[in-house]
Formats: C-alpha cells, sequence, structure tokens
C-alpha cells in the first residue's frame, strides 16, 4: 500500500478531493513534496504558520522543552514553567482587563470554554452568533455558525441561540437583558473576509455592556498579526469580555486560548468545581511553542511591512479582470470570481504550478489567501505572477 492508498484508507477524510501533497519538509514560506517539487504556501495551514514553517525560534523551544519533559499532569494543578510563562506573555501584550489566560487544545474548545464562561457569568441561556460566522465544528461551536448547510446533518443543536445580521447596527437591539453572550469574529473568516464598521462594533461592545450581556471576540483566524496588527479587535479600540485565540498562536503546534478576566475565569473554579476541564490543555511542550510564537510576533514582525506587503498583493492581482472584489484586511484576503467553477480551476491550477491557495467554507465563489506574514517583496511578486498565469492559463 503507497501512501496515497494508506492515506485514503487508514484516515477519516474530510472531503472527496483533498489536495494529496505528500509532504517531505516545509521551511519558511515553503512547502517541499517528497519528489522535491516546491511549492508557495500563500495559505499558511489556512491561517497557522503566520511566522512561516519550522521557525528556528519554536524550533528551539520545542526541543528544550522535549528534553526536560512532556505531559506530567492534567491542566492546572502542577506549576510548569512553559505555560507559565506563556501564559504572562499573552496577558502582557493585551488590555488590562485581560488579565487571566485558560490553555485548551483547539480553537474550537476555546470557543467551547467561552460559551460556557458567558452563561456562568451571566446565569442566562441566550447565545447570539452572526450569520456568515465560523467558529468551529464541534457541538456548541457549530451551534453558533452561520452555515446552515453544514449544520442540518447534525441537529439537534445547543438551543437559545439567535443569529443577526453582521454588521447591521439596527439588529443590535435583538441583545437584551436575557442575552448570556454575544460571540463574533472579529473579522468574518468563512464569510469571505468581512471586516465590520467602527460604528458597529462601539455600538456592540456599548450594547453589550449595558445589558450584562458578555461580549466574545473569536480571533483564532484573525489574530496573531493575520490583519496587521497583533489582535485585529486593536483596529477598532474595542476591548471583548473574552477572548479566544488559536491557529497561529502555536508557530504550528496545535493550541487554543480563553483569556478574559481573573474575575470571569474564576467562575470555572467554584460552584461547581472543574466547570471546564482539560487533560492535553496548557501542555508544556505546546506552550512552550507559542511563547516562542509570541517573542517573534514582538521582536521579528514588522506590523507596517506586513500592510505594505500585504497591499502590494492586493494591487497586483486587482490588475486581473476576472477578479470581481478584493477584500483584505492585513494579509488575509478574499478574491471574488464569477463562479465556484473558476475558483476550482484556479485553485487547482495553482497548485499544479506550485503555488497552495484554498477556498471558504461559506464563500464558494472566492478563493482565499493568508500567507506567512514573513513572506517578502520578490516571493509576493513571484507568488502573484503564478497566480495571474494559471487564472490565464484556464479561461
Amino acid at each position: 500500500m503507497n501512501s496515497k492508498e494508506a492515506f485514503l484508507h487508514c484516515q477519516g477524510q474530510t472531503n472527496p478531493f483533498p489536495y494529496l501533497l505528500d509532504i517531505d519538509h516545509a521551511e519558511g514560506i515553503f512547502i517541499y513534496d517528497k519528489t522535491g517539487k516546491r511549492f508557495y504556501d500563500m495559505i499558511a495551514g489556512v491561517a497557522v504558520n503566520n511566522i512561516g514553517h519550522n521557525h528556528s525560534s519554536v524550533v528551539s523551544a520545542l526541543k528544550k522543552q522535549i528534553d526536560r519533559h512532556l505531559h506530567v499532569m492534567v491542566y492546572g494543578e502542577f506549576i510548569q514553567d512553559a505555560t507559565l510563562n506563556f501564559s504572562k506573555r499573552l496577558t502582557s501584550l493585551l488590555p488590562e482587563s485581560l488579565n487571566c489566560v485558560y490553555a485548551v487544545n483547539s480553537g474550537t474548545e476555546a470557543n467551547e470554554a467561552a460559551l460556557k464562561l458567558a452563561k456562568r457569568v451571566t446565569g442566562r441561556s441566550e447565545l447570539i452568533a452572526f450569520r456568515g460566522s465560523y467558529h468551529g465544528s464541534t457541538h456548541g461551536s457549530m451551534s453558533v455558525s452561520g452555515n446552515e448547510t453544514k449544520k442540518e446533518a447534525f441537529r439537534p443543536l445547543l438551543p437559545d441561540v439567535r443569529f443577526l445580521t453582521f454588521n447591521s447596527i439596527e439588529d443590535i437591539q435583538f441583545i437584551t437583558s436575557k442575552t448570556a453572550g454575544v460571540i463574533i469574529e472579529t473579522v468574518q473568516g468563512d464569510a469571505g473576509v468581512r471586516v465590520p464598521s467602527q460604528d458597529f462594533l462601539s455600538a456592540l461592545r456599548k450594547k453589550c455592556s449595558e445589558v450584562g450581556a458578555q461580549l466574545i471576540f473569536d480571533e483564532i483566524q484573525c489574530g496573531i498579526g493575520r490583519t496587521g496588527k497583533l489582535f485585529a479587535f486593536e483596529h477598532f479600540n474595542v476591548t471583548p469580555d473574552i477572548l479566544t485565540l488559536g491557529k497561529a498562536l502555536g508557530g504550528g503546534m496545535p493550541i487554543g486560548a480563553v483569556v478574559s478576566s481573573k474575575e470571569k475565569l474564576n467562575e470555572f473554579t467554584y460552584n461547581p468545581m472543574l466547570g471546564h476541564i482539560t487533560t492535553f490543555g496548557g501542555h508544556p511542550v505546546i506552550c512552550a511553542a507559542a511563547d516562542a510564537c509570541l517573542q517573534v510576533m514582538q521582536t521579528e514582525i514588522d506590523f507596517e511591512t506586513v500592510e505594505r506587503n500585504g497591499k502590494l498583493l492586493e494591487d497586483l492581482l486587482s490588475s486581473e479582470p476576472e477578479i470581481k472584489e478584493i477584500r483584505r484586511i492585513g494579509m488575509m484576503y478574499a478574491f471574488d470570481m464569477a463562479s465556484f467553477e473558476r475558483v476550482e480551476k484556479v485553485v487547482n491550477r495553482c497548485l499544479e504550478k506550485g503555488l497552495i491557495s484554498f477556498w471558504f467554507l461559506s464563500h464558494p465563489y472566492s478563493f482565499r489567501l493568508s500567507p506567512p506574514l514573513t513572506i517578502s517583496e520578490k516571493e509576493i511578486r513571484e507568488a502573484a505572477e503564478i497566480i495571474l498565469s494559471a487564472i490565464e492559463e484556464t479561461r
């Protein structure tokens, strides 16, 4: 049984048409298959490898921690340097009200915990989310996600969930004293990179404060530098009650985090105890990688350069008449085309030509790009040339 046969037989599949790249190694913005072919990774593992593949600081931190110890106890019982250092660094980069971290295993688990925390803090049950949202694939996260096609086969889901229109100030009136939490992607990703207005986010913050609802910002995809600031909410000067992180936070390793105030996170500690528990959350090896990733963000990532290079790629591709609209913030892109069929042909041709792009679950007539923030101007120009030629060759 060769690698492809084993992959299709032994691993559960997410879709009938996987990319099937047989990976050998990766470095910087490039992935190499076992034939030696090089691919420009313009999707970064879907906004995960924001500092590039196999960053030396992350690899070094992993090796040092592996030599000390791996898992020693379930989360929250032992003091472990890697987990503590990660928590201290993360909170040092956030507003004072977000001063406590609960590390978990993934973004969707972070959202599960955030929904529970909102209910626990308020004593209420209603959850409000937004049409077009994507918060993960577990039951609670799916319940507050907007793609009905993906949800229908798994009903019943969480009760008492209401959906509003993203960026609609008028819809904010439906947030009331019955609302436990409002969960929103600070920038919607799967809907095709939808950036809210300042007025909308400010009004949302004000309404949640007025009625006592917890405002949850899901920055699993749009956080950790993706939008050209370390956290997307920094663009709007609006601070959530609860912040969820994942994807890029681990520098290529799997992690999620719920961040709130110490007072609120204490609700998981009492009445009942063990209000949220996780065996592998806060794993020392993973937290060592996350701490190193955040340090790289602090010391090596110039967000002015990220914005300049992000705009350059937008400008280079905007010359293509088949691209109907470009939505971008930082290095988070959606490129609208006439149909899903055109998107599929372009994405597949890019792959043949050695460039990895991708599509959106809920916005099929766009292709997406989210390259590593470390990409150089030269690499951007080379990638744009490949994409434009792929469009031309598939007309």
